[in-house]
C-alpha cells in the first residue's frame, strides 16, 4: 500500500492506495513545519480512523507540504510520520511546490504556482523545481492567498474603509471586535490559518466590486511578482493550485490575459492527480 499527501497550512488531504488500487481519502488538519512539529503529526494522525485500520500494512508515503523547503525542515515531519507508520520501508517528505508541480505538468515544462492559504511558484523543467523568487510566508509575502485577504479585509473593517453594505454584512456574519481579533492575529497560533478563513467572506460576496478589485489587484501583484519572474513565462503554461486560484478562476484568468500568458490546469486539490503520479511509478517498479 502507498500513502500520498498534500498538505497546506490548513489542511491536508491523503490517499492510501491498496493493494486492489482502491482510493481511501482521509483529511487531517495541515501540517507545516514551521508552526508544527513531530508529536502534533503523531497525535493528530493517530486519531485518524483509516490511519488506525491500515498504518501497519503501508509500504510507502510520499507527502508534499507546505514549509518542507529544507532537509532540516522535512525531518521534522518525517519524525512524526515515522512514528504512525512504523512499517513503512520507504518515506519521502518533499515541497508542496513538488508535488504540485507533478500533479499538474504530468512530467512536461511549465511553472506551477499555489495560491491557497499561502502561496508561491516554481519552474519546473520535467524533473526538478526551481524558484526564482523565495516564498516569504504570510507576514511579509504570500500575494494572493487567502491570508493576504483577510489581512486585507479586516483591515480595511478596523479602518472603516470597507463599503458601508459590505461592512454591515461582515459585522452581521462574523461579530468582530478589534480586541478579538489582535489576540487571532497576534497572540494566538495559526494567525495564518485565521487570516485565510475570510476567504468564505469573498466566495459569499464575489460579485461586489469593492471585493472583486481587491482580488482582480492581489492576484495581478502575485503574477508581477510570481510569475513574470520566470523569462518563459509566455512560452509555457503556468498552472495553479489552491482554493484561491480554484475559485476566483475568473478573475485570474483576466490577470492572465492583461498579461497574454497561458493558463494551463487550475487543481483545487491536487492530490488525486499526485496519487495516480505515484501509482504510475510505483507499477513501473514492479
Amino acid at each position: 500500500m502507498i500513502l500520498v499527501a498534500d498538505s497546506g497550512s490548513t489542511k491536508c488531504d491523503w490517499i492510501l492506495i491498496d493493494d486492489q488500487n482502491v482510493h481511501h481519502k482521509t483529511h487531517s488538519m495541515g501540517f507545516n513545519p514551521f508552526f508544527h512539529d513531530g508529536d502534533i503529526v503523531y497525535t493528530k494522525l493517530m486519531k485518524n480512523d483509516l490511519f488506525q485500520t491500515y498504518r501497519n500494512k503501508i509500504d510507502a508515503v510520499y507527502f508534499y507540504g507546505a514549509g518542507c523547503s529544507s532537509t532540516e525542515r522535512n525531518i521534522i515531519i518525517e519524525g512524526g510520520l515515522r512514528r504512525v507508520f512504523e512499517h513503512a520501508s520507504f518515506i519521502l517528505v518533499d515541497h508542496d511546490l513538488k508535488g504540485a508541480a507533478l500533479a499538474t505538468s504530468k512530467g512536461d515544462k511549465g511553472i506551477t504556482c499555489i495560491i491557497g492559504t499561502g502561496s508561491n511558484s516554481c519552474y519546473f523543467d520535467g524533473e526538478e523545481v526551481n524558484e526564482e523568487v523565495p516564498a516569504l510566508g504570510y507576514v511579509l509575502g504570500d500575494e494572493a492567498s487567502g491570508a493576504y485577504f483577510g489581512k486585507i479585509l479586516l483591515s480595511d473593517w478596523l479602518y472603516h474603509r470597507m463599503p458601508e453594505d459590505l461592512a454591515n454584512a461582515f459585522e452581521t456574519e462574523y461579530n468582530l471586535t478589534k480586541e478579538g481579533i489582535f489576540e487571532a492575529t497576534y497572540i494566538l497560533p495559526d494567525a495564518n490559518v485565521y487570516l485565510a478563513s475570510f476567504m468564505h467572506f469573498f466566495s459569499k460576496n464575489a460579485e461586489h466590486p469593492y471585493l472583486k478589485d481587491i482580488l482582480f489587484k492581489g492576484l495581478d501583484r502575485f503574477v508581477e511578482i510570481h510569475v513574470l519572474c520566470y523569462d518563459n513565462y509566455r512560452e509555457v503554461p503556468v498552472h495553479f493550485v489552491g482554493s484561491v486560484a480554484y475559485y476566483f478562476k475568473d478573475i485570474l484568468e483576466e490577470v492572465a490575459k492583461k498579461h497574454s500568458f497561458t493558463v494551463g490546469k487550475i487543481e483545487k486539490r491536487p492530490v488525486e492527480p499526485l496519487a495516480e503520479y505515484h501509482i504510475n511509478l510505483y507499477q513501473l517498479a514492479k
